[in-house]
């Protein structure tokens, strides 16, 4: 591994790309279908929380993309030496609905670049900051924030084992396959092997199985708060996946209510708590 230059690094905060988008209807209806949800979207409806993440998408080139399906290092985001590349958290403010079929652009921001020493060795977390517009209007902010990590040794223990809420509302058994990963990944344009190549993420790096998409993971959850509470909306998450989700036992998805806050978690066959998301609904939006 590099020597990691964390002041070199920090000279990408503040860096700034815009892209725009037409918000088109076929990734919404394509990511509906691979869903298995009855009614497909239609042009002018509202685009559902989190399934932005089908828009703006980056297409490096062949030549741009790394051995594990990422973009080569060093374009918009700071070239961390670090082989592991992972979505660990973030959270997003939605003001008012996309609509599908209304073109808008995508304002992202490097917001920090930091390094520090966990259990698992050296760790550079990335946050960036995303506005996303229609017309004049700021629809969505969020924040994601990436974490680059060592490459583990080979039979390192995942990490430890949380208990999830106890006593949801609602719950739901979503049973992965290789197609809806492939799927979702072909959706979001996310190359990270990872996510369809089973000898490459056992023999690569070190995983057990296809590792679920932790994007993946948030939209499964907030899909049930769509469908139990059809006549609410959010207006603020935040997430932070804990333990990795494979694709070789069922999990559930589920979800409790305490007045305008919601509580949403994945939890693996295991009962150990994989994905979190704290919610906040009925706030002054503009739908």
């Amino acid at each position: 591994m590099s020597a990691i230059d964390i002041t070199h690094l920090q000279t990408w905060v503040g860096k700034q790309e815009t892209l725009h988008d037409d918000i088109s209807l076929f990734p919404a209806q394509a990511l509906a279908a691979a869903l298995d949800n009855e009614l497909l979207p239609s042009k002018g409806d509202a685009l559902p929380p989190f399934w932005e993440w089908l828009y703006f998408l980056p297409t490096p080139r062949a030549s741009s993309t790394g051995a594990d399906g990422h973009p080569a290092k060093g374009g918009f985001l700071p070239p961390v030496p670090l082989p592991r590349r992972m979505w660990a958290a973030g959270e997003a403010n939605y003001n008012k609905s996309l609509i599908i079929g209304n073109p808008a652009r995508r304002v992202s921001t490097i917001d920090s670049v930091e390094l520090k020493e966990g259990n698992t060795g050296t760790l550079v977390f990335v946050a960036v900051k995303h506005e996303i517009y229609q017309g004049d209007a700021l629809c969505i902010s969020q924040v994601q924030n990436i974490v680059y990590r060592e490459q583990p040794a080979e039979g390192a223990a995942l990490p430890p084992v949380k208990a999830p809420p106890e006593d949801a509302t609602w719950s739901q058994v979503i049973t992965p396959d290789p197609v809806l990963l492939f799927r979702y990944s072909a959706l979001t344009f996310n190359g990270h092997r990872i996510h369809y190549d089973r000898d490459y993420a056992v023999k690569e790096e070190l995983y057990p199985a296809l590792v679920v998409h932790g994007p993946l993971l948030v939209t499964l959850l907030l899909e049930l708060a769509r469908t139990e509470l059809p006549e609410e909306a959010l207006s603020h998450i935040r997430f932070r996946a804990v333990r990795p989700t494979f694709d070789t036992e069922p999990f559930n998805v589920e979800a409790k209510r305490d007045g305008d806050n919601l509580q949403l978690w994945s939890v693996d066959s295991s009962n150990a708590l994989c994905m979190k998301i704290d919610a906040r609904l009925n706030e002054e939006t503009d739908k």
